[in-house]
């Protein structure tokens, strides 16, 4: 049985509503940043990887994830931070990786992607500690101790990064297949 807001019959969305239903779930997941979670289980990659196989124009996911990091970080009071540059590259370039399942259907690829998403941030990030040399040596043993530091907080990431990509990919997928109809929540 199906709720009575959707209909039983696939019947897909059109491009603008699509665009909004994307936006829509990018948004909620980004509002998910500010409330209390457990560190470091968030949206970041599975709403870059989304935005970026979802909205039609690249420049917009990028500018939406952005926007999104930016506002959800002000928010928290970590605007500016030492290390921003690497967080925000990483998820940019993440955005591009999301265009490569613009037109992959099913969960595996997506998943595929926020796992390999996942542990290039993490490599890049904890890189970008390293190099600004404030907690820990500019040396071969000194990053091998910011990766070590770092891994505590990878185990919630990769599970943030997974949850998430399934919410957004699935939540997505179920909007397309069944259209929401609104007059039908009136009643």
């Amino acid at each position: 049985m199906y709720p009575p807001a959707m209909e039983q019959e696939p019947v897909g969305m059109d491009g603008r509503t699509a665009s909004h239903v994307a936006l829509v779930l990018v948004l909620a997941a980004a509002v998910s940043r500010v409330v209390p979670h457990p560190w470091n289980c968030t949206p970041v990659i599975g709403m870059a990887l989304f935005g970026g196989a979802k909205f039609r124009r690249t420049w917009w996911a990028v500018l939406v994830m952005l926007a999104s990091l930016a506002l959800g970080d002000v928010v928290l009071g970590f605007f500016p931070y030492p290390g921003m540059l690497w967080v925000y590259g990483t998820i940019s370039a993440l955005v591009l990786v999301g265009r490569l399942l613009k037109n992959r259907r099913g969960l595996v690829p997506p998943m595929v992607a926020a796992l390999a998403g996942g542990f290039v941030f993490y490599l890049v990030t904890n890189f970008g500690v390293w190099a600004a040399g404030q907690l820990y040596p500019r040396t071969a043993s000194g990053l091998v101790a910011c990766y070590v530091a770092g891994l505590p907080f990878y185990g919630n990431q990769v599970v943030g990064d997974l949850a998430f990509t399934a919410s957004l990919f699935g939540l997505y997928e179920l909007a397309h297949r069944y259209r929401i109809r609104p007059h039908a929540l009136a009643g």
